[in-house]
Parts: C-alpha cells; structure tokens; sequence
C-alpha cells in the first residue's frame, strides 16, 4: 500500500502551526488597518509628495479641504453609530440564539441517549460488528459538547467579522482621502483579517476537540468522528439564525431608504436626512458579514466533517493511519499558507493606482489562489497519503490512489473558481447581461424585471454543469470521500474567498459614511468604485457558497444513507417519492417566508420614514436631524420575530419526517431540498445581484450608453432603483440562506441517524 511520507508527529505539528500563523497574520493585518487613526491629526503622506496614485496630496488638500477637523470628528461619530447599532444587535440575536442552543443540545442529547436506553454498555460498532465501540451514550454526550462547540464558534466568528467591519468602514473613507489605492488596501486588509481569524479559528477549534475526544474514544475513530459531526451541526444552525435575522435586517433597511430616500424624495444614497440610513449601513454589517462569517465557517466545518466521518470507517480509520485521516485538515492548513502569499499580492507586491485597476486586483486574488491551491493540493496528496487505499463506498471498500484524490480536491477547486467567474459574468456591469438588464429600464420597472429575471434563470445552467461534472468525477474516483473532499477543495481558499467578500460591505459602508460626513463628490467616486467591485465580489463569494453548499450536503447525504444502514434509496418507491417531492417545495416554502419577512418589515420602514419627512420641520432641507434610533428599532424588532419560524421550519422537518415517515422518507426530502434548493439559490442571489449593479451602472454613467439612461432621478433610474428593491431580499435574505437550508438539513440528519435507524418511522409502522 506503500506508506505516507509525513509522520503521524510532523502531521500534529503542522496543523496547530498553520492555524496560529493564520491568527498571527490577521492580527498583523488588523494592527497595519489600526495605523489609520479616527482623530483630526493629518494621516496621508507628507504634502506635497507623490502618493501611490500618482497625485500630489499638497494639490488634493487644496482642492478638498482634507485637514478638516470636522469631517474627520463626523466621520468617527457615524462609526460609532454603525458600531453601536450593529453591537447592538448581535446581542440581542445572540440572547435569542443561546436559548435555542441550550435548547436544542438538550435535544441531540436525549435523543442519541436513548438508541440503547441511556445503555451505559460497549455496543457492536456499526460498520464493523466484530469489534466493540464505545455506548451510545458516550456518542450522546461527545455529539452534544460538539455541536455546542461548533455553534460557539460560529458566533464568535459572526461576531469578529462584525467587529472588523465597523473597525474599519471609517478608516477606509477616510484613506479616500489620498487615493483609491489607500482606500483598497485598507477595506481588503480589514477583509483579511476576518477571512484568516475564521479559517484558523474553525481548523483550531476542529483539530483541539479531535484531540480531546480521543482522550476518551481511544482507538474507536468511528465513534469518535461520528461524534465530530456535531460540529458541523452547531456551525450551520449558528449559520442560519445570522443569515436569516441579518439579512431581514439589512434589507428591511435597505428598502425603505431606498424607496423613500431615492424614488420619494429623490435624494441620493446614504443622504444624512433620510432616518433609514443608519439602519442600512448597521445591516451590511449584521447581514452581510456576521451572517456571511458564520454562513462559510457552517460549510468548513460541514465538509471536514463529512470527509472525517467516510475516512474513519474507510482504511484510514480501519488502520489507525492518523495522517492520512487528517488529510481534509491538512488540505485546510494548506489553504491558510496558500491564502496568505495571495493577500500579500494584493497588499504589498502590486499597487492600485486607478479605479479600473479595482475588479481586476480582486479577480486577480481568486485565480492565483485557485494556481497556488493546486500545487498545495498535490503536495499534500504527495507526501499524506499512502500510494493506496480503500474508501468505504455503500457497504464496500473501494480501491483507491493518492493521485485520484489529489483530482477530486482539484476538481473541487476549479468548479469553485468557474462558478465564480460565471456568477462576475451575469452580475458585474462590465459585462452584456448586467447592460441589457440596465437598458431595459427604458421603459420602466416591469420590463427590468422580467429581463433581471431571465438572467438569474440563465446564470444556473453552467454553474450546474460544473457542479454535476465535479460530483461525477469526484464520485467516480472515491466514492462519497472524492465529493467531501471536493467541496473542501472549494473551500480551501476560504481565507482568500472571505477576505474579498467582506472587502464589499466595508467598501459600502465606507461610501455612506463619506456621504453622510458630506466629503466632497470626488471621495465619493472613489468609494463607488470600491463598492461596485465589491458588489461583484460579494455575488462571486454566494457563488462559491452556494456551490460547496451542493458538495458538501450531498457527501453528508451519503454519510447519512450509509449510517442508516440503507443498501439504496429509490424513487420509484412511494415513501421515497413523497419525501423528494416535498424536499423540493421546501426552498420555495422557506423562500416565501424569508421574503414576506423583508416585506412586511420594509413596510413598517417605508411608513417611518415618510413620517419623519412629514412631521419634522427642517428635515428636507438639513436644519433639522432625523431620528436614526426609531428605524434601527424597527429593523431589530423584526428581524429577531421573522427570523423564528423560517429557522424553525428548518430545524424540525428532519426530526419531524425521521421519526414519524422513517430513513427512506427522509433521505427522499434531503435530495429534493438539494436538487431544488440549489437552483433557487443561485437564480435569486444572481438576479439580485443583477439589478443592484444595473442601478449603479446607471448611476456611474461611465459609458456613453449609461449616460443615455441616467442621470439619477431620471425615469430609467427610478425603474432601475425599484428592480434592485426587489432583488435585495432575493440576493441578501433568501438565496445566501437556502445553501444553509439544504446543508443543515442533511447534517442534522447525520447526527440523529442512529435515533432514526432505531426509532425511525412511527406511522408507517402503526398503519
């Protein structure tokens, strides 16, 4: 079989290493952002010196007043009330949030005790029934201080993201000052640092409990990484309440700004007198990057716990080869190098010296991460894993090769980076599709969506394709494990991926604050430009999510059947049938009721906001401060009530079907959900994501055809400002949310597959 070349010792070395090197370096990031101080002392380069972007500051000082001591005091009261608000927030989720966790640990517990009767006897191990595994209660309690854990360290996760954030938007306009190239740096930095801290944190915590569980399980792995899923459990679930409560925040706000503020009142984005505008900049914080951090950590801890599970009744596992059983960590630690020598070329070896230079700088970061990952990948398939293997597949050991594993972490990796690429193609105005969805603003709203609406169909069919081909290939070469592992190869550059997507919400806010702090028009450019390339980045990061959400519930799917001791599952079977036919309603259930959500909160948002322009004397005019806290109060108020039942709805159908329809049931609602969910997800979050940069292609009016549409306030702009009212739920709420949907489903299904197999099937069983 031919030995690995990286000892057992080296391999516990390595994987703590990379972690804390990924720590160091975000907090190295975080102390070069924190060089940027929010005080009226001058931070630019000496006067009359040439920056990075080629302008003398001494002229730029002349022309935009930047010693002001008042903008740089308002500037710094804006981020407080961004940070309050979000703080805020995320508290009051949290309080929420840490009910349901107690709540629902309470759950696995009592019902992974009671498979033996709280049976505190070894039991016969399920895949190899000559040996003794440890009770099921052991399983009951590991299961439980895991899924806690993974849940912990997803709020933490959310929770440092946010913190980031809000650090940071202030920082980044207030670099504006001295060219766009400043501004990139510290937005991506600030984006590093929470991409790193989350991608080490998760490797970390993950690797610390492996090793803590073994202190008890011994020798018995398949006990042990069964246990592990509970991680991945606790991350998503985490992962669903932030997305959902986030993004009924944020949009709710965004909403009722833009309606009011924009088509209303006509007055521009983030305008200081329009009272939503606070709400909407604390929202891209809650939403966009708390719940996107706890959304990616969910997927990271769901594929490492997929492929840990495979392995550890696979030879692996069998053999007690610790090595090769780490390899979806070492993969991980990889990623955390790999990540790091990519930041460094878009923060120290190249320099930004134009706006044109922005989209590409960050296009630039996926492709040479996606090159580097590569010769990672092949490296550690090299020196991890024996020459050869076998792999459970369904009952049987599947031969095996370290080069066809090396193709399924590959093939992963590359799907990755094509849906990415897709996903820019259909949502980046530099592109036809984004342009003839912007043109067809000409005569009026209805027509923009239908065109918006064709495009998100359209935008699934390749991203599709690769999807299918990776699971083909994957599942071709190593059976349930190649899938596992290619959703981690999708994965694997997190770091990088996270950085760039929260590049865009820091970008965003950093363009409200110059607005709101009434910087001068030209800082407001150059803090567009940012925002618009983020807001393509931001499309490209749901991408990637969506895609591994695919490969990682359908490799937890497999864990699941084969844990359940099903041979097959096939639709042509009544109690199959049923299940995928009501899996694939789910998304559009849990679509509807995330959407009506935003609705009903922007309603709310909408009347305030007229009521403010209608009752305070002065307000239209600047004289008079519009009352910021009402609105926030709104936006929490509802997001903490709507964000229940659509979590509800999908924590309880797997406990639900489980127990009272049985395995086969239940394995049929887990394809459905997925088969569906995954379309859904990536049509709503593209169509979104359209609109939102047809406006601002309008906006720009950078080309002669953009300028022929505008300017803002004009009929095409108001047809263009309502289509992206309706893709924000669409982009921000439902879509990010329905990838956490169809992977929660299935490793909630995998942790309470031993209670099922028992105890599955009530009704079937009386009728």
């Amino acid at each position: 079989m031919g030995a690995a070349i990286l000892t057992d010792l080296l391999t516990e070395i390595v994987i703590p290493v990379a972690a804390v090197v990924g720590i160091g370096f975000a907090l190295m990031q975080w102390l070069l952002v924190s060089r940027v101080k929010l005080s009226p002392e001058r931070q630019g380069p000496l006067a009359g010196s040439k920056n990075k972007n080629g302008c003398s500051d001494y002229l730029i000082e002349e022309e935009e007043g930047l010693t002001d001591h008042n903008v740089v005091v308002k500037c710094a009261e804006i981020q407080s009330a961004i940070y309050e608000g979000a703080t805020s927030f995320l508290f009051t989720e949290y309080q929420y949030v840490g009910i349901f966790m107690v709540a629902f640990a309470i759950l696995v517990f009592l019902f992974l005790g009671s498979v033996e009767g709280f049976s505190t006897k070894s039991q016969p191990c399920t895949y190899s029934k000559d040996k003794y595994c440890k009770p099921a209660l052991a399983n009951a309690v590991f299961s439980t201080v895991s899924f806690l854990l993974g849940a912990i360290t997803s709020l933490v996760s959310g929770f440092l993201g946010m913190k980031i954030a809000t650090y940071a938007n202030a920082r980044t306009t207030l670099e504006a000052r001295w060219g766009v190239g400043k501004a990139f740096i510290t937005a991506f930095r600030s984006g590093a640092v929470m991409g790193f801290l989350l991608a080490a944190n998760g490797l970390l915590v993950l690797y610390i409990a492996i090793n803590l569980f073994k202190l008890y399980y011994g020798d018995d792995w398949e006990g042990l990484f069964e246990a592990i899923t509970g991680y991945g459990l606790g991350g998503s679930s985490m992962a669903l309440f932030g997305r959902v409560g986030g993004g009924i925040y944020t949009k709710a706000a965004d909403v009722g700004a833009d309606l009011v503020g924009k088509v209303e009142r006509n007055i521009p984005e983030d305008d200081p007198r329009n009272p939503a505008v606070i709400a909407d900049n604390v929202g891209d914080n809650v939403g966009d990057i708390a719940g996107m951090g706890s959304d990616l950590f969910g997927s990271y801890a769901e594929s490492s716990c997929a492929a840990l599970v495979v392995a550890s009744i696979s030879s692996f596992g069998i053999n007690h080869d610790l090595t090769a059983m780490c390899y979806p960590l070492l993969i991980s630690s990889m990623g955390i190098i790999v990540c790091l020598i990519t930041t460094l070329f878009a923060t120290d070896f190249f320099e930004i010296k134009a706006v044109k230079e922005i989209e590409p700088a960050l296009k630039k970061q996926l492709i040479i991460s996606t090159f580097l990952m590569t010769v990672g990948i092949a490296i550690i398939s090299w020196i991890a894993l024996p020459s050869s293997f076998t792999i459970f597949n369904f009952g049987t050991q599947k031969q095996v090769t370290n080069w066809q594993l090396f193709f399924c972490v590959g093939v992963g990796l590359w799907a990755g980076l094509i849906i990415g690429f897709v996903t820019e193609y259909y949502t980046s105005n530099a592109y036809s599709p984004v342009q003839d969805v912007a043109d067809s603003c000409r005569t009026g709203a209805a027509t923009n969506v239908i065109f918006g609406l064709a495009l998100g169909y359209k935008s699934v069919i390749i991203p599709i394709f690769a999807i299918a081909v990776s699971i083909f290939v994957s599942f071709s070469l190593a059976a349930m494990y190649g899938i596992a592992v290619a959703a981690l190869g999708m994965l694997s550059t997190i770091a990088t991926g996270l950085a760039i997507d929260a590049y865009g919400p820091i970008s965003d806010n950093a363009g409200g604050i110059a607005e709101m702090a009434g910087m001068s028009h030209r800082i407001r450019e150059r803090t567009d430009a940012l925002d618009a390339a983020g807001n393509t980045t931001a499309a490209i990061g749901k991408g990637f999510a969506i895609g591994s959400a695919a490969l990682v519930s359908l490799a937890l799917f497999g864990a699941f059947v084969s844990r359940a001791a099903l041979s097959t599952v096939d639709v042509l079977t009544p109690k199959v049938f049923i299940g995928l036919i009501v899996g694939a309603m789910l998304p559009y259930w849990f679509s509807a009721m995330t959407m009506k959500s935003v609705g009903s909160a922007a309603l709310k948002m909408v009347e305030e906001v007229r009521r403010q322009f209608n009752t305070i004397p002065g307000l239209m005019e600047g004289t008079a401060k519009p009352d910021y806290a009402t609105c926030v109060k709104i936006s929490t108020d509802a997001s903490i009530r709507e964000m229940i039942p659509p979590g509800a709805l999908v924590m309880l159908t797997p406990l639900i079907v489980g127990t009272f329809f049985g395995v086969e049931t239940l394995s049929g609602v887990l394809a459905g959900a997925l088969v569906s969910g995954v379309q859904v997800a990536i049509s709503a979050s593209n169509t979104g994501g359209a609109w939102d940069n047809a406006k601002k292609y309008i906006e720009a009016g950078a080309s002669e055809h953009a300028r022929t549409l505008g300017p803002k306030g004009s009929d095409a702009h108001k047809a263009a400002v309502i289509g992206d009212t309706i893709g924000d739920p669409l982009k921000d709420t439902s879509g990010p949310s329905l990838n956490i949907l169809i992977k929660l489903m299935a490793v909630e299904s995998l942790v309470f597959a031993p209670f099922f197999a028992a105890h599955g099937g009530i009704l079937f069983r009386i009728f």
